[in-house]
């Protein structure tokens, strides 16, 4: 049982931290092959989407089995629980709130690339944006950083 449950730690990190690094792959190549920036946004923002429930479940999975293989829920307030926990945070702030603001945005100007450049909607989407990529980063530092973790010998 011990096994399995060290293979789901591994598995939810794994698939979690994977699947940031192929996104940030996929939308280098993604702007330079659709024709649009409004498209390419949308497919961008629809993959993102499902990247960010993935991570929502493989950080509880993470959760559940760390407290179950260590057989204590004392076990959520080390380090590499706690960072998997605020990668969550992070990731649900993003979704459900700069997204979703930044989705706002995007109807109000009809379309991004048509947007004047000195648009206070368009600056307020960039910084938003911006925001959106940052939290990204602290995720994926911060599961790089718990999969170190978790991968130490206990002592």
């Amino acid at each position: 049982m011990t096994a399995t449950l060290r293979f789901l730690q591994f598995l939810a990190l794994g698939c979690w931290l994977g699947g940031i690094i192929y996104f940030i792959v996929f939308t280098q190549g993604i702007f330079s092959v659709l024709p649009t920036k409004d498209l390419t946004g949308l497919v961008v923002g629809y993959s993102l989407a499902r990247l960010h429930i993935l991570g929502i479940v493989a950080g509880c999975v993470y959760l559940a089995t760390t407290a179950g293989y260590q057989k204590s829920i004392g076990t959520l307030a080390r380090p590499a629980a706690l960072l998997v926990f605020l990668m969550i945070i992070a990731t649900m702030v993003s979704q459900y709130g700069v997204i979703a603001r930044m989705d706002v945005l995007r109807l109000q100007m009809g379309s991004i690339g048509a947007a004047p450049s000195g648009s206070p909607l368009l600056e307020q989407f960039n910084r938003l944006h911006q925001y959106s990529v940052q939290l990204e980063m602290v995720v994926l530092l911060s599961g790089l950083v718990a999969l170190f973790l978790t991968a130490r010998p206990s002592k």
